[in-house]
């Protein structure tokens, strides 16, 4: 993800689809990885599925009054043909419905952040622990008063949704004024193909060519709503 949203050859990536990871490059060559294996590593809120579960959660306790009312009390079991959350969760807990599938839940969420509350605030769970990869990679890396470009992808981060790209730009200027946020152009599998490149010695023809045809078979992630002009424009 790194090299494809920077030529810079280091900074900070953040992944964030389905689920969720960073690394981060020092100038000197330095890195600093996570494991990322869910919450017994740390990660709270690690992408899609992980705000499915919690969309599950928040509506069944909508529905029983230990929580605050949602709109996601609705819609979440609808979206799965459910009757109402607790025959939601009945058919999750039996594998009638396989908890890989509640990532599925994400955009939904997304659709109803701005109006709904509680969705509102998973949003802003996940732009916080993106920040918070972020700011242990900076730190670790002895790079908090450095330029640093962070570079964000996969498929949440690179949605476009204002409210989550929003909470993790105000994230990272209370971070530090030299944090510059990048939603990369192009899927992670991009800069896998821009390193063999590099190593070959490729000419600016060769990258051009290769992001056309890799977003033209994966999905390009396009323009991304309120970061455009920071997204780089590569070799």
């Amino acid at each position: 993800m790194l090299r494809a949203g920077s030529d810079r050859g280091w900074g900070v990536a953040v992944t964030c689809g389905s689920g969720m990871n960073c690394v981060a490059v020092g100038p000197d060559g330095r890195q600093v990885r996570f494991p990322s294996l869910g919450a017994v590593s740390g990660d709270v809120m690690d992408g899609a599925g992980a705000i499915g579960l919690a969309a599950v959660s928040a509506a069944a306790r909508s529905q029983d009054g230990r929580g605050a009312k949602t709109s996601l009390e609705q819609e979440v079991p609808e979206h799965f043909g459910a009757s109402d959350t607790v025959a939601l969760a009945r058919a999750i807990h039996a594998g009638d419905i396989p908890s890989r599938r509640l990532g599925e839940l994400s955009p939904l969420v997304f659709d109803v952040a701005e109006s709904d509350a509680v969705a509102g605030e998973l949003v802003d769970l996940q732009a916080a622990e993106v920040v918070a990869f972020v700011r242990a990679a900076v730190n670790r890396l002895g790079l908090t008063d450095d330029e640093v470009e962070i570079v964000l992808g996969g498929s949440l981060l690179q949605s476009g949704n204002r409210r989550l790209l929003g909470g993790i730009e105000a994230g990272l200027r209370e971070l530090g004024p030299h944090l510059l946020m990048r939603v990369a152009r192009s899927r992670p599998i991009a800069g896998a193909v821009f390193v063999g490149l590099d190593r070959l010695g490729a000419g600016a023809t060769a990258y051009e060519r290769a992001r056309k045809e890799l977003d033209r078979a994966t999905g390009s992630a396009g323009d991304v709503a309120g970061d455009t002009a920071s997204v780089p424009e590569l070799p």
